[in-house]
């Protein structure tokens, strides 16, 4: 809804879980991330990437035979490449290479990007890959002149940051990898309701073909064949594409223009003669929440902003967001999944992260580094123990309060987790805030005055 008011070696064991916590850490638990804290244990001293096990990074290679491979080698993703004329059976989840003379073979995937997150991916459907006579396929109920990219959209799907992060960005990435200017067929697999609707617009700016729905119960039995298919999606960091490891050396700046081709229209935005803020609201009881949210954007508009207030969710219209926030000239909000948003500024907008208490560390991964990828004008406001909700739970000497890095410690779980990213809320100093935004206006000031 929105309104508008007036460098260490670590085990593969051990990088896994250092990938699952610091994806968690980003995804600020705004689901139900805390059913498992043998998820949560390890340290976290280096940071979160695609780490393959043995070899040097490569992409799937093309050969003179049909053939069925998988690369297994990365900690965070599986990738399987049918280089050949393939079957897939909407109802048994098989896909099979169209070539009796082929290696006999069988492979599982299941094609989400969070291969080291033992609690979500036994919720993702399991895909089967066959060649040789093991499986002589059916015969095509629908031909496709197309290759096809297999991918989940189960998982953590619901908030824009895991949908962007777990599906859009490694789409982006696979298909400027492996289909490079290529079309080719996307087969979603887990897809809710809801989620076809709400995206329809992105998946237009990949492919001009229609999506195929690979559903958890298919009834029917059809079977779909392509000239080649492409089984999981590729992820570097979080929130980050790694030009040095595409072939056309796209960025996060591409994926945000790919998301201006998706939302754009040709209704204009009313012009401001004051920097527009969008103030992404938390509320509920889901922690980090502003407590004196309306005292804080009556300093923000005393500061000079029109100040619009965002609270988006699973039903917001995203090409209705965007238009708005594309139309702003600066950002501020709380650590969460929301600021996943930031996505949607234009480059050289302000953008304003309010970093709570405690999660000092996962401010810059999650998206400090994306938002200086974006080339925005990055502020940062660290709450101090005075404004945070925890000093009326805990006391002063508790090392909660007094040393949240050691009380972190080696001992990182979810409940350590949950004290502050679920049980702190903040009241921000407003005079101390103040400060900050009377420089964030600056820019935005500037900002506006040049783009408009």
């Amino acid at each position: 809804m929105v309104r508008k008011p007036s460098s260490k070696v670590y085990s593969v064991a051990a990088a896994a879980l250092v990938i699952v916590i610091y994806v968690v850490f980003c995804s600020v638990f705004d689901r139900q991330l805390l059913q498992s804290s043998s998820l949560y244990q390890g340290t976290l001293q280096q940071p979160w990437e695609s780490r393959r096990i043995k070899q040097a990074p490569q992409q799937p290679q093309e050969t003179t035979s049909a053939t069925i491979t998988c690369d297994r080698s990365h900690t965070n993703y599986d990738l399987c490449s049918i280089n050949g004329s393939c079957n897939l059976d909407l109802k048994t989840g098989t896909l099979t290479l169209m070539d009796p003379t082929s290696a006999p073979l069988v492979e599982k995937i299941r094609p989400y990007p969070k291969k080291a997150d033992n609690w979500i991916m036994p919720r993702i459907k399991e895909l089967t890959l066959t060649s040789g006579p093991l499986g002589l396929p059916r015969s095509c109920d629908i031909t496709h002149d197309l290759p096809a990219i297999v991918f989940s959209a189960g998982g953590y799907t619901g908030s824009i940051y895991h949908d962007l992060m777990d599906g859009f960005i490694p789409l982006f990435i696979t298909a400027n990898s492996v289909y490079l200017d290529r079309d080719f067929i996307p087969v979603v697999v887990n897809a809710k309701e809801w989620w076809m609707p709400k995206y329809i617009d992105i998946l237009g700016t990949f492919s001009k073909h229609k999506p195929i729905l690979l559903l958890d119960k298919e009834s029917v039995a059809t079977t779909h064949c392509f000239t080649s298919a492409i089984v999981g999606l590729i992820t570097h960091w979080p929130m980050t594409i790694d030009p040095t490891q595409i072939p056309n050396s796209k960025s996060l700046v591409d994926f945000h223009n790919l998301l201006e081709k998706a939302f754009t229209t040709n209704i204009s935005t009313p012009k401001t003669h004051k920097p527009r803020l969008m103030l992404v609201s938390r509320y509920g009881n889901i922690g980090r929440v502003i407590l004196n949210e309306e005292e804080i954007k009556e300093m923000l508009e005393d500061v000079g902003f029109e100040v619009i207030i965002f609270r988006p969710s699973k039903t917001t219209n995203l090409k209705e967001a965007y238009k708005l926030i594309k139309s702003s000239h600066g950002m501020v909000g709380v650590h969460g999944a929301a600021l996943t948003h930031l996505l949607f500024l234009r480059p050289g907008s302000v953008f304003v992260q309010v970093v709570p208490l405690g999660l000092g560390w996962a401010s810059k991964p999650c998206y400090e580094s994306p938002a200086k990828t974006m080339k925005l004008e990055y502020l940062e406001y660290k709450v101090n123990v005075e404004e945070s909700s925890l000093i009326e739970k805990y006391s002063r000497d508790d090392l909660v309060l007094k040393d949240p890095i050691a009380y972190r410690g080696m001992g990182w779980n979810a409940s350590k987790m949950k004290v502050y990213l679920k049980e702190q809320d903040v009241r921000l100093d407003v005079n101390r805030f103040r400060k900050h935004m009377n420089e964030a206006y600056k820019k935005a000031k500037i900002f506006m005055d040049i783009n408009g």
